[in-house]
């Protein structure tokens, strides 16, 4: 591991007067950054929304609710639409959902702001269709109990199509929506890189120098870019698995290493 660290490329050595005039340079870019997100965000909020059936079916811990159950009563309610391989082992789910979803954990912050946030398993994957939707939502949630995730999961498999119209089904979508009494309106939504609002570590890695370390960032020449969100074991290596196969998503490595079953069937 010396030797390895010893061979990647570092960032030149100068003096504390000269980095922090090239920080400094770098900070009026993020501070613009910071304005723009700011505007962004402002222009989101002023985004005209759709309404939605209320009484789209969901599935939940204790049989059918409705999309406006899924509210808990507050006003505004943020969706993670999880991808979800039936019938698959653990291993073979998605590492982009496991992922973003180990991100989020305290969620008194949100509910503070008249926010909920829930997990809806959509009970397919872009590659696979639909499966049995009960049995598709219990592998899920025992995918969760194996994570040590809390958070509020539902199953949209029976009502996906009213849900996600226009979307492409199977793949991850964040979506927003507002109550008002009785009715429901959908105010955004968003996919892919979008869903990273999510997250913290890939903030946090974007600080450091050697940043994600994933094949399609621009860095400089000898810069370590070999990382996945799959590993074929857990620390202290983390060896990478290129692609999307292969391995295990990365956060499953400590729920094995602290006893946890990752037993997904559903027996009779």
């Amino acid at each position: 591991m010396k030797d390895e660290a010893a061979s990647l490329g570092k960032p030149a050595v100068v003096d504390r007067a000269t980095f922090q005039a090239e920080l400094d340079n770098l900070r009026t870019r993020e501070k613009a950054h910071t304005r723009e997100g700011d505007a962004i965000a402002a222009a989101r909020r002023r985004l005209p929304m759709v309404e939605v059936d209320p009484d789209l079916e969901l599935i939940g811990p204790n049989g059918p609710l409705t999309l406006r159950d899924a509210f808990e009563g507050r006003r505004q309610l943020v969706a993670y639409y999880c991808m979800w391989w039936p019938a698959r082992p653990a291993p073979d789910q998605c590492e982009g959902c496991t992922l973003f979803l180990s991100q989020v954990s305290e969620l008194s912050y949100l509910h503070s702001r008249d926010i909920t946030y829930a997990v809806f398993s959509q009970g397919r994957n872009t590659a696979f269709g639909p499966a049995d939707a009960q049995v598709s939502y219990e592998e899920s949630l025992r995918y969760r109990d194996f994570m040590g995730w809390s958070l509020p999961w539902y199953s949209a498999q029976p009502s996906l199509d009213e849900l996600l119209v226009g979307r492409e089904i199977g793949l991850f979508h964040l979506v927003c929506y507002v109550r008002d009494g009785d009715r429901v309106f959908e105010t955004y939504w968003t996919n892919r890189r979008g869903v990273e609002a999510m997250d913290y570590s890939y903030a946090l890695m974007d600080l450091a120098v050697y940043g994600r370390q994933e094949s399609w960032e621009d860095s400089p020449s000898g810069w370590p870019q070999d990382c996945s969100m799959r590993t074929d074991s857990g620390t202290p290596d983390w060896p990478p698995v290129p692609g999307e196969s292969g391995g295990r998503p990365i956060a499953q490595w400590p729920r094995l290493d602290a006893g946890n079953s990752d037993d997904l069937a559903v027996g009779p």
